[in-house]
């Protein structure tokens, strides 16, 4: 996309062409993968979906895998397994997409959030101390941008309380806490396949578990609730027969997505290494800049870099975050804001939630801004967003 906006003091935009903070990385061999199926005999509940399940689990050191056609599909589900009901209150953080908290919503659980670390900008075990309660049933962590969450601290908790664990980690395949890659180190954990994630599948989801149960309860969920074991059921040696035991939907992921994800997974480490080299670029280009602050990393935690933000000092700028965002933008850089807190949505607030229930989440929001960071970006690429962010801050800088 190339545009035609005057940059800052009307002057040339850094980039001729609209850089957006997000892309997909698909070349022939995805395209290969996809044909092939295109020309088999299933386009759907095939072979290719367990292959891909597999694939996944293997890579993060999961038991069991199921996948699901969105992110949001596979966070329902694992409410689901997890029992959430009418009136249970699920623990989450409010800096994440809505989805994390609409999943509590669509079993009819009541979200309650818990403040995020000022640091890391992930959900504080001290904060879900603050707020648990024997009404809680459940803990939904995010992996934001990528960096794990402390699991041992929240694992701690929700044994203390004899509740599930559930991660969302739609930014966190390939992401690593103390030596082990997240995908088994909560009692669901689910990822996103989403075109700006990791890896795509177009749209997708799954998650992982080593718990039988959940598994067996989340295939029945993504496919109307429908039994066909014949263990399981009523009636038994007849062979089309079938049950629907329970209240389903149909969140069945395509053989055309599995294959797709399956090819693109045999890329999950190359494109890491690619986000993590642009993120250190920006790292060590930013670190001594004294008008923003860059990422903070933990010791024994490898951050799988899906978002790189940066938090504006806005007290040494003349203008707020608004004016900087459109600034970039006119400099062709696609830059973003990850996230509104959820509660500041029209939905929540007619809920009765009110802005200042977490203080350190809503700071960060007015304050942090996401660079573009894709496997895709060329040194030029992250050059433009260096030089654009820098020159952009020292135009908007107090000068004293």
């Amino acid at each position: 996309m190339e545009t035609n906006r005057l940059a800052i003091e009307g002057g040339t935009p850094i980039r001729k062409n609209y850089l957006p903070y997000g892309k997909q990385d698909v070349d022939q061999s995805d395209m290969d993968a996809v044909v092939k199926v295109l020309k088999s005999e299933y386009l759907t509940t095939g072979p290719m979906i367990e292959v891909f399940e597999n694939t996944i689990a293997a890579y993060v050191g999961s038991q069991f895998a199921v996948a699901f056609s969105s992110g949001t599909a596979a966070l329902h589900a694992a409410c689901y397994a997890a029992g959430i009901k009418e009136k249970d209150q699920v623990i989450t953080t409010p800096m994440t997409f809505a989805a994390t908290a609409n999943a509590i919503k669509y079993q009819g659980g009541e979200v309650v959030f818990a403040d995020i670390d000022s640091k890391t900008y992930n959900i504080s075990p001290e904060s879900i101390e603050n707020v648990i309660n024997d009404q809680t049933k459940a803990i939904i962590t995010v992996d934001f941008t990528g960096q794990p969450v402390n699991y041992q601290a929240i694992r701690n908790i929700a044994t203390r309380y004899q509740i599930p664990f559930i991660s969302d980690a739609a930014h966190g395949l390939g992401a690593v806490y103390h030596g082990e890659k997240v995908g088994s180190l909560a009692d669901m954990t689910m990822f996103s396949f989403h075109p700006v994630k990791h890896i795509t599948t177009g749209e997708g989801g799954l998650i992982t578990t080593n718990n039988k149960q959940y598994y067996q309860k989340l295939r029945t969920f993504r496919n109307h609730g429908i039994v066909r074991e014949q263990e399981k059921i009523s009636i038994k040696h007849q062979p089309w027969y079938y049950e629907m035991q329970s209240l389903g939907f149909n969140y069945r992921m395509t053989d055309i997505q599995a294959a797709l994800g399956t090819n693109q997974a045999k890329k999950i480490d190359a494109f890491l290494n690619k986000r993590k080299a642009i993120a250190h670029q920006y790292t060590e280009a930013f670190q001594n800049f004294d008008l923003l602050t860059t990422p903070f990393q933990l010791d024994d935690i490898e951050s799988s870099w899906h978002l790189y933000i940066v938090r504006l000092h806005l007290n040494r700028l003349t203008v707020g975050r608004t004016e900087i965002f459109q600034a970039l933008q006119k400099e062709n850089i696609g830059v973003n804001v990850h996230y509104i807190p959820v509660y500041y949505h029209p939905y929540y607030q007619k809920m009765g939630y009110k802005k200042g229930i977490c203080p350190h989440a809503e700071l960060l929001y007015e304050e942090m801004i996401t660079l573009p960071l894709f496997p895709k970006m060329t040194n030029q690429d992250v050059n433009d967003v260096i030089e654009a962010v820098k020159k952009v801050l020292r135009h908007y800088e107090v000068k004293t």
